[in-house]
C-alpha cells in the first residue's frame, strides 16, 4: 500500500532538540498533576513546565521551593529529568539498548557523536557504556558520603534520601536542592566536608565524560589528548582565578564573607568559583555579592564547563581557542598553537561562531527581559547568562518573572543546554552543496 506521504528524516540535531522537548513536556505534565505538589499547593502549568525544561536542561532556576512545595513523587520526577538531562537521552536509550543487546543503528550512532559532541562514531558505543558506569559510581560514592553527614542531623531514611537526590543533582550540575526556603547551601557555609564533596561533584560532572575515560585510562595509557589537557588545565585556571577574584572583592562584605572566618572565606570563595562552571548551587546569598563580582561571575558562567559534560556555556575549550587565536594574530603567527598542537582554522571559524552567537542570544534575551521586567540591567544580565550557561545561579529574579519573562527564559535554557549551533543546524532546512564560488575580496579590518 502506498502513502501519499513521506516519512520526516530528522538530522541529528532535530533528533536531539525534539528529544529533549519530549522530556521537558513529559516531565512538565507530571509535576502539573495535583499528586507532585503537597497539599494545598497547586502548580501553573507555565510553572510546571519552567521547573521541568531546568531539570531537563540542568539549571537549576526555580519558580517555587523545591524542598517544601513537591511531594516526593514530584521530587522523583526531578530526580529522573535531572539525570536524564545531564546524561543525555540518547545515553540512557542506547544503555537499554545495550543491556537487551540491541544493535545500535548508524543513524543512532550520528546522535550520539552530536549529543556527546564528538567529532567521530569511533569508539561512541564503549564511550556511552562508560558514561553510565562512571556516572553510577561517582553518584553512588557522593550518596553514601553525603548519608553519612546527614545521618547526624536527621532520620537515616530522609538522610538516604537528600544523599541519593543531592548527589545526583550536583554531578549532573543541576543545582536542585530540598532544604527549602529558597536557601540552597547556605547553611553548609562552613562545612568543609559537605563543601568538599560537592565540589568533587560538580568539577567531575563539568569535565566531560572524555576527560574522565581518559583520566581513569591513564595509569595504562599514561597519556592525554589534546582535549583533555585544555580542559584539566583551563578548569584549574578558572577556578584558582574566580576564586581569588571572589575572595578579594567580598572579603570585607558583610552580606556574604565579612562576618566569615578566613578558613571559611577560602571555603566560600572556591565553592563559588566551582559552582559557576554550571552547578547552580551557592553557600553565600548571590544578591549580597558586590556588583564587581557579581559581573566578573557573568564572564565565568558565560565560558561555562567542558564539551561533552553536564554543563553548559560557549565551553572551555571554545575560550582557549578564542585566546589562541588572538595569541596568534599578536604574534603575526598564521596558526594557533596548542600544547604544542596546530588546529585546523575550521575549529577558529566554529569557537567564533559558537561565541558570536551566544552573545547575540544574550542580548537579545536580556533585550526582551529589560522590555517585560521592572529590574536592574546587571540582575537581567545575570540572569540571562545564568539561563545560557544552565548555571542556575540568581539574584532573585527568578521568583519575580512575569509569564512573558518565564516563556524567555525557559527558551534560553533550552537552547542554553542545546547549544546555539546545535539549535540553529536543527531548524534549518537540509544544506545543499555549493557547486561554485564566489571570488576572493579584500577589506580593512581594525
Amino acid at each position: 500500500m502506498n502513502f501519499p506521504w513521506k516519512p520526516i528524516r530528522l538530522n541529528p540535531q532535530q533528533t536531539l532538540a525534539l528529544g529533549f522537548a519530549v522530556i521537558i513536556f513529559l516531565g512538565s505534565f507530571l509535576l502539573w498533576l495535583p499528586i507532585s505538589s503537597v497539599e494545598g499547593r497547586t502548580l501553573s502549568y507555565i510553572d510546571a513546565l519552567f521547573t521541568a525544561t531546568s531539570a531537563t536542561c540542568v539549571t537549576g532556576l526555580i519558580v517555587v521551593d523545591t524542598g517544601t512545595h513537591f511531594t516526593y513523587f514530584g521530587q522523583i520526577v526531578l530526580l529522573f529529568m535531572m539525570q536524564l538531562g545531564g546524561l543525555g537521552f540518547m545515553t540512557m536509550t542506547t544503555w537499554f539498548a545495550i543491556v537487551v543487546r540491541k544493535r545500535i543503528s548508524l543513524r543512532e550512532k550520528l546522535v550520539l557523536k552530536e549529543s556527546l559532541n564528538q567529532t567521530n562514531i569511533e569508539g561512541i558505543v564503549r564511550l556511552i557504556k562508560n558514561v553510565i558506569i562512571y556516572s553510577l559510581i561517582v553518584e553512588s560514592i557522593a550518596a553514601v558520603c553525603f548519608t553519612i553527614r546527614w545521618s547526624f542531623e536527621m532520620p537515616f531514611g530522609k538522610a538516604v534520601y537528600f544523599g541519593v537526590f543531592h548527589a545526583v543533582s550536583l554531578f549532573n550540575n543541576a543545582g536542585f536542592e530540598l532544604f527549602g526556603g529558597f536557601r540552597n547551601m547556605t547553611l553548609y557555609v562552613d562545612d568543609i566536608f559537605i563543601n568538599v564533596v560537592s565540589m568533587v561533584l560538580v568539577i567531575l560532572g563539568g569535565l566531560g565524560f572524555i576527560v574522565l575515560s581518559e583520566l581513569i585510562d591513564y595509569s595504562k595509557t599514561r597519556r592525554l589528548s589534546l582535549h583533555s589537557k585544555i580542559v584539566l588545565s583551563l578548569t584549574a585556571f578558572l577556578t584558582v582565578l574566580g576564586a581569588v577574584v571572589i575572595f578579594i572583592f567580598e572579603y570585607t562584605n558583610m552580606h556574604t564573607f565579612g562576618a566569615l572566618s578566613l578558613p571559611d572565606k577560602i571555603l566560600a570563595a572556591f565553592f563559588q568559583s566551582v559552582s559557576l562552571r554550571s552547578s547552580g548551587t551557592n553557600t553565600v546569598d548571590i544578591a549580597g555579592l558586590r556588583q564587581a563580582t557579581q559581573f566578573f561571575m557573568i564572564v565565568l558562567m558565560f565560558i561555562g564547563a567542558a564539551p561533552g559534560s553536564t554543563g553548559g556555556g560557549i565551553k572551555i575549550t571554545t575560550f582557549a581557542i578564542l585566546i589562541g587565536a588572538v595569541l596568534a594574530m599578536l604574534r603575526r603567527k598564521e596558526d594557533v598553537v596548542l600544547f604544542r598542537f596546530r588546529l585546523g582554522q575550521e575549529y577558529t571559524h566554529r569557537a567564533i561562531t559558537v561565541t558570536l552567537m551566544s552573545l547575540l542570544l544574550i542580548f537579545i534575551v536580556t533585550m526582551l527581559l529589560l522590555a517585560t521586567q521592572e529590574h536592574s540591567f546587571l540582575m537581567i544580565l545575570f540572569e540571562a547568562a545564568s539561563a545560557f550557561g544552565t548555571v542556575g545561579l540568581s539574584m532573585g529574579l527568578t521568583l519575580q518573572l512575569t509569564i512573558t519573562g518565564k516563556i524567555v527564559i525557559i527558551l534560553m535554557m533550552f537552547i542554553g543546554r542545546l547549544g546555539p549551533v546545535t539549535m540553529a543546524y536543527a531548524l534549518q532546512p537540509k544544506n545543499k552543496k555549493e557547486l561554485f564560488h564566489y571570488p576572493e575580496g579584500k577589506m580593512i579590518i581594525g
